[in-house]
């Protein structure tokens, strides 16, 4: 071969090199670009695969895990895990005395069973293991129920965590009743991935679930996509899906509030099937600070499980989140004593007798211990606060709400008045949050006049919590006149916090249609919230708007309204093992037109929970529509008793004296009448519609004196009301042209 011949062939063979080895770099390159663009098919259906599946790879995290709050939320009852004294112990209570025992590995207690008389019942499950531990035995047709004993962990004895007298075995109350079903209270926060799977004429459950305790997928949402990335060639996760799981660290602090909140909230269900990454009010709805659950300044009172309060502080609209303070693992507190908040508080400024006026390392210059106060239930479990609020004990002496102050000084010299003016030595008569919303919210409970104005500015501040917000729309709409609230109400409406959305919905229902002014005012501001991004709005005002005439609306708006009725409807089928889900349905049949349904919703109701307050009201309503006279008053009659029973347990609730005089009233029972509504205009002195009820039946018997002070009273009430001024112009006529002495309520 010549020299030249040479030459060509070694160019030919380094540009062959050359250009196989630009191909291979090409590929190289595209391939990245291709495995980044290469993503999983749309519609993909993440299942849940179970902690071991986690393990593999996170077994740090799966250790801290074990031994947790969330690992030991619920177990099979066996030795390992049964921790009270079953070696033939036995505990009275009010006459009721519960006995516990054991056989080989298996737990027994023998106490009041569904019948009245003493059975043994073996316990199938343990409930948790700090403070205390409860336990759950499974009756038949599938219900699991909490045993009436529980084990106190700390003291190592027996107690009932209702100190009350026991209720009878016919009462919701009572362990064998619904308030104390583990499928419907319990089950959804103390396993991962639980169907309740009721059948409503059987009243029997099929529930399942695929862990016991509160696993890995609980938090992060099912992982089957997510251990498919990961065991997958793929340099990158998936574009589409990202890591498969729940971004619980995203930059926004919602994602991860609301993986937690569906079992740290007080709240109702509306649509099954919440995973982590969902939205909370897609699948529930948020409890407002009701009177019954919160002190009028926010406070915790009953079990509202964090959430709530936590959303009314500052910190929540900052941004910061559960894990800032929890480790999700451990379920611990990252930090003890004052270090957990110096995180983000500077430590001399605030770790310092200068902030706090406390002795250094004493209980008072606890963090905690001023702006998380605690507050006992079940007997033994302290829970903290969690709307991280300043002192405020001239709250207390303004409106008697509880302060962190007198929760440890409660010598007899340490008053309220005594704490505020200590506050107000070391700090100066101005607060930051002055006038506090509690003050507001406190005149909105009771509907004093003057506070509608306030209210309506409280609904639009930036500078208190959405669900501060939401409380007040909804008193403004509930005990305000169109004239205060509406336009309040069309701004939140549209606001952007859902929950006060869904509070100015609830507000529409029952407006009165006077006009087609009225018409026309109803449906511009009911109709779009029928397409709300929220499904809690959504289902929200289907169920106001299915109260109104089906003409009301546009034939598109309708097509809008029957979807949202379905998921209306579909919510209140995931309860459908409550007799209150019944007497919803009940309400909206009878919205819809649809009698018969109504009739067997009612039905249903009562048969599920024969001793509810409530179904027996509807139906006899309905069954008097339909002719049908002897059963509704019959009903009535059983009504009134459940009334007087409830009325007796909670003497102080106006609400129930309310309905039981009302229910009174229509049965002739005039006397016991004229005492429950008395006790609610008392209990509630602003409440308008209890002192209407009130004053027509002083007017009615001709009780001219009695009817005149009711009457002024409810102008006092609402001086603007035009119906309340002639119903005090008819009693001065009459009053005035009365020649017969008025008579009083006859008796039965």
């Amino acid at each position: 071969m010549t020299d030249r011949s040479k030459r060509m062939t070694s160019v030919t063979s380094r540009w062959k090199t050359l250009l196989w080895m630009l191909g291979a770099g090409i590929l190289l390159s595209a391939w990245p670009v291709f495995d980044w663009w290469n993503v999983l098919p749309e519609g993909r259906t993440a299942n849940y695969v179970g902690r071991t599946a986690c393990a593999s790879c996170h077994q740090r995290q799966v250790e801290q895990w074990t031994g947790s709050d969330h690992d030991l939320a619920m177990d099979l009852a066996t030795p390992e895990f049964v921790l009270g004294d079953f070696d033939n112990t036995q505990l009275e209570h009010h006459g009721v005395t519960s006995r516990m025992s054991h056989r080989d590995d298996k737990y027994f207690v023998e106490t009041e069973g569904p019948d009245g008389k003493t059975a043994e019942f073996q316990v199938d499950y343990v409930f948790g293991y700090k403070p205390l531990q409860q336990y759950l035995t499974e009756l038949d047709r599938g219900h699991i129920q909490v045993l009436p004993v529980t084990w106190d962990t700390e003291k190592r004895e027996w107690f009932y965590a209702n100190p009350d007298p026991p209720f009878g075995p016919d009462d919701p109350l009572h362990w064998t009743g619904s308030a104390q079903n583990w499928n419907h209270m319990c089950a959804d926060c103390h396993t991962t991935n639980f169907a309740k799977e009721f059948d409503v004429p059987s009243d029997t459950y099929h529930s399942s679930w695929s862990e016991m305790d509160v696993s890995c997928e609980a938090c992060h949402g099912p992982g089957s996509i997510h251990v498919e990335l990961a065991d997958s060639k793929s340099f990158f996760w998936d574009r589409r899906y990202g890591h498969g799981l729940a971004d619980l660290d995203s930059k926004d602090s919602t994602a991860q509030l609301e993986a937690c909140a569906p079992c740290h909230a007080h709240r109702q269900r509306i649509h099954p099937g919440f995973k982590a990454g969902d939205s909370f009010y897609d699948h529930y709805g948020l409890s407002v600070l009701e009177d019954h659950l919160y002190h009028d300044d926010g406070q915790i009172d009953e079990e509202v499980y964090v959430f709530g309060s936590f959303t009314q502080s500052l910190m929540y609209r900052k941004g910061v989140r559960c894990s800032d303070c929890h480790d999700p693992h451990t379920t611990r507190i990252r930090f003890q004593g004052n270090k957990l908040c110096t995180q983000c508080h500077l430590a001399p400024k605030y770790d310092s007798p200068l902030h706090h006026h406390h002795r250094t390392e004493s209980t008072g210059a606890q963090c905690v211990e001023c702006h998380m106060p605690e507050k006992t239930y079940m007997v033994v479990d302290p829970r903290r606060d969690h709307s991280l609020r300043i002192p405020r004990p001239d709250l207390t002496v303004k409106i008697g709400t509880p302060n962190a102050c007198n929760g440890c000084h409660t010598k007899p010299k340490e008053t309220p008045e005594w704490a505020a003016a200590a506050i107000e030595e070391w700090y100066g008569p101005k607060r930051r949050d002055d006038p506090h919303y509690g003050e507001i919210l406190h005149a909105g409970h009771r509907g004093d006049p003057s506070a509608g104005d306030l209210l309506a500015d409280l609904a639009k501040s930036r500078d208190v919590g959405p669900i501060v917000r939401a409380t007040a729309v909804s008193l403004l709409g509930t005990r305000y006149s169109l004239k205060h609230s509406d336009k309040a109400i069309e701004r939140a409406l549209k606001h952007r916090d859902t929950a006060v959305r869904a509070a100015a919905v609830a507000t529409l229902a029952g407006r009165p249609l006077n006009s087609r002014d009225d018409a026309g005012r109803l449906r511009e501001l009911l109709v779009p919230r029928l397409t709300d991004r929220a499904r809690f709005v959504r289902t929200e005002a289907a169920r106001v708007a299915s109260a109104y005439p089906s003409e009301l609306f546009s034939r598109d708006e309708r097509k809008d309204l029957t979807k949202a009725i379905k998921e209306y409807r579909a919510g209140l089928m995931m309860n459908s093992d409550q007799a209150g889900a019944h007497l919803s349905l009940g309400i909206l049949e009878m919205n819809l037109g649809d009698a018969d349904s109504a009739v067997e919703s009612y039905r249903n109701a009562m048969r599920l929970d024969p001793a509810v307050v409530g179904p027996r009201s509807n139906l006899a309503q309905l069954l008097t529509q339909l002719g049908q006279d002897d059963e509704a008053r019959q009903l009535q009659l059983e009504e009134v008793e459940l009334l007087k029973r409830d009325a007796a347990l909670l003497p102080e609730h106006a609400v129930l004296q309310y309905r039981l005089g009302l229910l009174q009233y229509l049965l002739g029972q005039e006397q016991e009448a004229e005492k429950a509504l008395a006790a609610a205009a008392r209990l509630e002195p602003e409440s308008a519609d209890f002192q209407m009820a009130l004053t027509l039946l002083y007017e009615k018997h001709k009780r001219w004196p009695e009817a005149q002070r009711a009457v002024d009273r409810l102008i006092e009430i609402q001086p603007d009301n035009p119906m309340y001024q002639q119903i005090r112009v008819n009693i001065q006529r009459a009053a005035a042209s009365s020649a017969v002495t008025p008579s009083a309520p006859s008796k039965d």
